[in-house]
């Protein structure tokens, strides 16, 4: 299982009038949560696409359970818990300090430039496996 952690502050952009976050945000930073995590593995999504290969969202599923607003600072919580092969599932969870304010799912398939499911590249499959031992 791979952990990370990632801090966002909320643009006053982000929010509606209300003055809380509107929704659609939160993918947004579910999309920032799982970038972060690949480049802390050292599977950065730039050399993904470098080599020809596509990670696009296939399913994603939010649940609100409290209000963000503007200025909060907020932890991006990302969990990728089984080895992926063709598809890559990540949870989330986003809080303000130790309050949860929402969660979440995606996922995502490994696809080359012209669309067709593919299995990662070797060296993503060796980095992976590294965090996925068995006993582990």
């Amino acid at each position: 299982m791979i952990h990370s952690k990632t801090e966002v502050t909320v643009r006053y952009a982000e929010t509606d009038m209300m003055g809380i976050v509107y929704h659609a945000n939160y993918l947004t930073w579910f999309e920032i949560g799982r970038t972060e995590m690949f480049k802390q593995i050292g599977m950065p999504y730039r050399r993904l696409e470098a080599e020809g290969y596509r990670v696009p969202v296939l399913e994603v599923t939010a649940k609100f359970l409290r209000p963000a607003v503007y200025d909060d600072v907020l932890t991006i919580l990302t969990t990728l818990r089984e080895r992926p092969l063709l598809r890559i599932r990540f949870d989330y969870e986003v809080r303000r300090g130790e309050e949860l304010l929402a969660t979440g799912v995606s996922s995502h398939a490994f696809i080359d430039t012209q669309g067709r499911p593919v299995r990662p590249p070797a060296w993503a499959v060796a980095r992976l496996r590294e965090f996925f031992k068995e006993g582990a």
